[in-house]
């Protein structure tokens, strides 16, 4: 296939990208400006990964407006471009995140699951409903809610590292906020899994399917490299270094299942932590 990638220098993008042509595939990147015209002639597919980092920076009013606009806006001009292509691509994969959910507590969450409430959740929506120019065409459009990525090469662990390596890791907050994780491998996997299997549309989860409160996650992770997990970040602490973003990031989190991706047939590489 030749496929359109967004998003291609990112921890996912780059993983991918050596995954889909180590399988045959011709990738070619796509910047972020879809504004003007873009030729689709040849093009099977298109996977849209490209947005603003969430966890870079302190959250403001323009902080919070690049996020909304690099997802929101730019996904709705490349759906704008394809609907007006001569030629279209066959399958559309967009970009999305448990972040829908919003904080749930224990709740066991699907792909049926309403969302939930906050500035996350609402980007989530948006971003979702701004592939609406693909509606009504033969184009089959997948939205993948992707859990928080493991890798020691980048992310969410590659951040966490340091400070419990030092003895300096330990729960968020209660502890009690889970954490729907999935390993970089599994995400590579399951966006060529949802490529390739044409009854998968719509949104998808691409979590491990056995998530985990933070306390756990602390605790497994200290027991893997084998340091002590003796220091707490507080929430008020974590609002006072993070403000807003330590709410809706840090301290929150949703029990999220891939409900498709299984009953699809997907097996895991890394079902538990």
């Amino acid at each position: 296939m030749h496929i359109y990638l967004s998003g291609s220098s990112g921890l996912v993008g780059s993983a991918l990208t050596t995954k889909l042509e180590e399988d045959g595939h011709q990738v070619t990147p796509l910047g972020r400006d879809f504004s003007s015209p873009i030729s689709f002639s040849g093009v099977d597919a298109v996977i849209h990964l490209a947005g603003e980092n969430i966890a870079e920076g302190r959250w403001n009013k323009r902080k919070k407006a690049r996020i909304r606009d690099s997802r929101v806006i730019n996904t709705r001009q490349l759906c704008e471009r394809i609907a007006q292509s001569a030629e279209k691509p066959s399958i559309f994969i967009s970009a999305s995140a448990t972040g829908f959910y919003g904080d749930r507590a224990d709740d066991q969450l699907s792909e049926n699951s309403l969302p939930g409430e906050g500035f996350l959740p609402e980007v989530c929506q948006e971003w979702e409903q701004a592939t609406e120019p693909l509606t009504n065409l033969p184009i089959r459009v997948a939205h993948i809610r992707t859990g928080i990525v493991l890798s020691r090469k980048g992310g969410a662990l590659k951040k966490m590292l340091p400070p419990f390596l030092f003895g300096g890791g330990g729960i968020l907050g209660s502890g009690d906020q889970y954490m729907s994780w999935i390993s970089l491998e599994d995400e590579i996997r399951a966006i060529s899994y949802v490529l390739h299997h044409e009854t998968l549309q719509g949104a998808i989860n691409l979590t491990a399917p056995e998530p985990v409160d933070n306390h756990e996650f602390t605790k497994i992770l200290g027991h893997v490299l084998k340091r002590p997990t003796i220091a707490p970040l507080p929430a008020p602490i974590a609002r006072i270094l993070f403000g807003e973003m330590a709410d809706a990031i840090l301290l929150s989190g949703s029990r999220v299942f891939p409900k498709k991706l299984l009953s699809a047939g997907f097996t895991f590489a890394h079902p538990e932590l």
